[in-house]
C-alpha cells in the first residue's frame, strides 16, 4: 500500500479528520477527536539512520494480535513513540498485502470507537 492509498483509506472512515498536533511531519487521523492512526516518514518524519524514507503508520491493536502481527510481518514493529502493548507501527515498504493493512486500519478504528460513549458510537456506526 502506498502512502496516498493509505491516506485515502484512513480518511474514508466515518467522521475522520486529519490533524497535525505533533507538527507538519506527522499526520494524525482522528475520529471524534480520538487518534486511531498516525502517518509519517520513518521515525516520526526523520527517516532512519540509513537514509531510508519509508512511511510508517501507527495503528492501535489488541495486545495479543499486536504480538502475532509482529511475528508474521517483519514490517510490523512495536508502536514507535506509543504504548508498545497497544500500538503497532506498520512500515509501508510494500511487503504487507493491501488487504491486510486495510484490516489493521479497520481494527484500529473499531478499537477507538469502542471506547467512546454509546451516543458517539451510534453516530459513527450509522455511516458504516
Amino acid at each position: 500500500m502506498d502512502v496516498e492509498t493509505a491516506k485515502q483509506y484512513l480518511l474514508s472512515k466515518p467522521e475522520t479528520i486529519l490533524d497535525f498536533p505533533f507538527g507538519k511531519e506527522v499526520s494524525v487521523f482522528k475520529v471524534k477527536g480520538k487518534m486511531f492512526a498516525t502517518l509519517a516518514i520513518g521515525k516520526m518524519g526523520k527517516g532512519d539512520e540509513d537514509g531510508h524514507r519509508d512511511w510508517w503508520m501507527n495503528l492501535k491493536c489488541d495486545p495479543d494480535e499486536a504480538a502475532i502481527l509482529r511475528d508474521i510481518f517483519p514490517a510490523v514493529i512495536p508502536g514507535y513513540h506509543m504504548n508498545k502493548a497497544l500500538w503497532n507501527t506498520v512500515i509501508l515498504d510494500g511487503s504487507i498485502p493491501q488487504g491486510e493493512i486495510e484490516r489493521m486500519i479497520d481494527n484500529s478504528f473499531s478499537l477507538v470507537v469502542a471506547k467512546m460513549t454509546k451516543k458517539d458510537q451510534r453516530s459513527i456506526l450509522l455511516h458504516l
